[in-house]
């Protein structure tokens, strides 16, 4: 069999899998489908070589022990070599901190990293692939989650971003802002100028805060917690659209919807049927 896919239901909000594979690429075999991702994909290559790039980065050539990511909302292209084409196997997942966990990390910078095949961060990430292909249990769930931050942990410890972080006091406050909506997004309640007056900051420099550490807005960031929450919810609950609008911070069932099929492009009635 030349490669295998199994479609994942997540239960964290803040590290949701969402599909694994692992694939032995004919040559000059690459990927025809969206080469923008919704969400973060790590390929580990397992044998042969093959080309990797993304956006405002050049090209490199990767071979077996080598790693690479696509990034959430960043155009990458990637093509297995015409002669010792590889074979890779990879990690789909999304949350509302896999992107904070990647910041500290190497990979969030250069997005491949080489020869990690002996690293400490390879051995988690090996079991967690090797775990998510399991049936599901409750102590299946709770070793993935274990894995995951053991996982991210090692990467930035292993692999840090060697990058100066100048404004160590604009960290902080992003630290808390995040930390803020994370806590505070089920209350209707909940906005950004609330944010800004907790903080004592102005709404101009907590958005320029967020845009250049996260490319994101204060507000998209909260909407994008409420519907990945909301999500969740929808696929792995049977609890109707009123409720769970207000459980992700929405007065009303009709706000909710609208906002929902603007991020995702369906009704919420239509992406549980989907789902």
């Amino acid at each position: 069999m030349d490669g295998e896919y199994k479609s994942l239901t997540g239960k964290s909000l803040e590290s949701n899998f969402l599909f694994i594979g692992q694939y032995n690429c004919p040559p000059n075999y690459f990927f025809r489908g969206n080469n923008v991702r919704d969400n973060y994909v790590i390929h580990y290559v397992q044998d042969g070589c093959g080309s990797f790039s993304s956006a405002n980065r050049p090209a490199v050539t990767l071979k077996k022990g080598d790693l690479f990511i696509l990034p959430k909302g960043v155009p990458c292209f990637y093509q297995a070599d015409g002669k010792n084409p590889w074979k890779y196997f990879w990690i789909g997942f999304s949350g509302t901190k896999i992107k904070t966990m990647l910041a500290g990390s190497e990979l969030n910078k250069e997005r491949y990293l080489r020869q990690v095949q002996n690293s400490q961060f390879y051995t988690s990430l090996h079991q967690l692939f090797t775990t998510l292909k399991k049936p599901s249990s409750l102590a299946n769930d709770i070793l993935i989650e274990a894995l995951t931050y053991q996982m991210f942990y090692q990467l930035v410890t292993e692999y840090p971003d060697k990058t100066p972080h100048a404004n160590t006091k604009a960290q902080q406050r992003l630290h808390l802002a995040n930390y803020y909506l994370r806590e505070h997004y089920q209350d209707s309640n909940c906005n950004i100028e609330d944010l800004c007056h907790h903080l004592n900051i102005s709404r101009s420099y907590l958005y320029n805060l967020f845009k250049v550490q996260m490319n994101v807005s204060p507000q998209k960031f909260l909407t994008q917690l409420r519907m990945e929450d909301a999500q969740q919810q929808l696929v792995n609950t049977d609890d109707s659209i009123q409720v769970i609008s207000r459980r992700v911070g929405y007065k009303d069932e009709f706000t909710f919807s609208k906002a929902f099929k603007r991020y995702s492009g369906f009704s919420p009635k239509i992406y549980r049927l989907k789902s």
